[in-house]
């Protein structure tokens, strides 16, 4: 049975218990469900099912339901609930999302709806709403649990148990001094496998990776990475404790940092999905489009200056499709490797200047195997060697550019401190075509004599 089919039924089911009033039996349903299905089946209720679909969840389910939703569907749920039970929702919900759903908002909404939630969610969701977007003071949240050094592990056991509904994760207790420095973690296998009597301090690890308030949520994103965490400790100025973000997180922010990079390498500008009205989605691609319509003439000026060459000989035409099409591609190969490179390490002179010279080989490489291959097709189909010479040379050099050019325009703007994911493939495609063009009849011109 396909997800579709298999959705669609639970949808039914649920309607059928929500007009027949059987709270039990919808909540039987619910029980099977994701907090991710659970925002597919909200998604596809009609609009007059969803009032008492809310009705009928608990503030536990509610919570869950709106952590899966957009920004938009979590204001009119807000809306929808009643001071009440969003007071409860907000009070439950992880803080690094609710900071995300007050961004953007009115300061006067921001005010009524954390006026709804305890006082230390409400000064703590304050003050990751003080960081700059993107880094990690904003990814943070605050259930997680921390410990004195000068604890045994009966006390860090007892502190779990206490504070087990609150935390997200229990895999590592974070270790502080006096003033809430971090000094140490110790994980959950340590304090099952110690002695009960035992100091924490005596069981810790005292080399804490971490990150500041204000680390890129990028880097943040690459220490869980490369450490295989579930959970990172944020800290502020003197290493104080002041948050950790989560795996889960981070995984949004991967996802999010991939469609941003897509987005930029395909030229489409800002964020489009399947929902975006045609308009919208046409003016958000329309800026880059028309800079490369202006950028493309070039191909059509360079192409009537050698309208001679083309007459005199015809067969040339049918290359050049193949020409600007293979140099094109080549360029967006390699603009993808150093892109998808860049983001996950830093590239100091000596990882540059090797890879430059590693994609000049691997130019090399595809040019003399490609301009081979299409001399002796040139060479069968016309009889004519030096065609052959014309068109593989052309294909030698024009790959051998593009290969280049595909890797140091956007090693060029990492340099600059710019995102090299801004050189998109419709741009380095159509500064190729330019270049193969002018290669190509150029070499056609020299040996003009000879082709006839």
């Amino acid at each position: 049975m396909s997800t579709a089919l298999f959705e669609d039924e639970i949808t039914l089911a649920l309607i059928k218990a929500m007009k027949e009033g059987k709270i039990m039996e919808f909540q039987d349903i619910l029980d099977e469900l994701q907090p991710y299905d659970m925002a597919i089946q909200y998604r596809h209720l009609p609009d007059k099912h969803r009032n008492k679909f809310l009705l009928y969840l608990t503030i536990r389910q509610l919570t869950e339901l709106m952590q899966e939703l957009s920004k938009n569907e979590q204001i009119d749920i807000l809306h929808k609930l009643g001071l009440e039970k969003s007071s409860q929702v907000l009070d439950r919900m992880d803080n690094d999302d609710l900071a995300l759903l007050l961004a953007d908002l009115e300061p006067e909404r921001i005010e009524e709806l954390l006026s709804q939630i305890n006082q230390d969610d409400s000064q703590f969701v304050k003050s990751t709403m003080t960081y700059p977007p993107e880094t990690a003071g904003r990814l943070m949240n605050n259930r997680y649990v921390w410990i004195p050094r000068h604890y045994t592990i009966r006390e860090a056991v007892d502190k779990i148990k206490l504070f087990a509904d609150l935390a997200e994760y229990l895999n590592y207790l974070y270790v502080v001094d006096e003033d809430k420095k971090l000094v140490g973690v110790v994980s959950y296998k340590d304090l099952i496998l110690g002695n009960l009597d035992d100091k924490i301090e005596e069981v810790m690890y005292n080399r804490v990776v971490k990150a500041d308030v204000l680390t890129d949520q990028e880097d943040a994103a690459q220490l869980i990475s490369r450490y295989d965490f579930v959970t990172l400790p944020i800290v502020e100025k003197d290493d104080k404790l002041v948050g950790v973000i989560t795996v889960d997180d981070i995984i949004d922010v991967v996802m999010q940092e991939a469609n941003e990079d897509i987005e930029k390498l395909s030229a489409s500008g800002k964020s489009i999905d399947f929902n975006t009205p045609a308009l919208v989605a046409a003016y958000r691609r329309l800026p880059w489009l028309i800079l490369l319509l202006f950028i493309g003439l070039f191909s059509g000026g360079i192409i009537s200056r050698f309208e001679e060459t083309l007459q005199t000989v015809v067969a040339l035409t049918f290359f050049m499709p193949m020409i600007a099409g293979m140099t094109g591609n080549t360029g967006t190969q390699s603009l993808s490797v150093v892109v998808r490179g860049l983001a996950s390490q830093k590239l100091n002179t000596k990882q540059t200047i090797n890879l430059i010279f590693r994609e000049l080989w691997v130019g090399i490489i595809i040019g003399a195997i490609c301009s081979v291959l299409i001399l002796l097709i040139a060479y069968v189909w016309q009889g004519n060697f030096v065609l052959g010479i014309v068109v593989g040379g052309s294909l030698l050099m024009t790959l051998i550019i593009g290969t280049l050019a595909g890797t140091i325009i956007p090693l060029v703007l990492y340099r600059f401190k710019i995102d090299p994911a801004v050189a998109s493939g419709p741009l380095i495609t159509t500064i190729n075509d330019i270049l193969s063009l002018l290669i190509y009849f150029g070499m056609a011109t020299l040996f003009i004599s000879q082709l006839l």
